[in-house]
């Protein structure tokens, strides 16, 4: 497997760590409706949480959470209105963006809540 895609599925992983010490619970990883797909859905209370997974091993080019782009936004949201159909989903729900850096021994989580809608 490419490098970039264990990259990926590392930041994934050290998210769902971080919903969960966090209080959520993980209703669903890589959930895929058509050609999109949703990283993380989390359920905290009566809140349902959309989160796109950024994940970066060099910040030369940006910030992990400036590589969602407006179409990857549409697609989630595209993706999550199937997901609150599908499930009969009545309460809030919220868009966010999980940016993980991973530089050498260095993890850091930024959880940006509300990114996009």
């Amino acid at each position: 497997m490419a490098q970039h895609n264990e990259t990926g599925k590392q930041g994934e992983a050290e998210a769902t760590r971080y919903l969960r010490e966090q209080g959520y619970e993980i209703m669903a990883r890589n959930y895929r409706y058509q050609h999109a797909e949703i990283d993380l859905i989390a359920k905290k209370g009566k809140l349902l949480v959309f989160a796109e997974v950024k994940t970066r091993t060099n910040l030369s080019f940006g910030n992990p959470e400036e590589f969602v782009s407006y179409t990857k936004a549409k697609l989630v949201m595209k993706a999550a209105e199937h997901y609150i159909f599908a499930t009969d989903w009545l309460h809030d729900i919220r868009f966010d963006i999980i940016a993980v850096t991973i530089a050498g021994n260095e993890l850091r989580i930024k959880h940006i809540e509300d990114a996009f809608f």
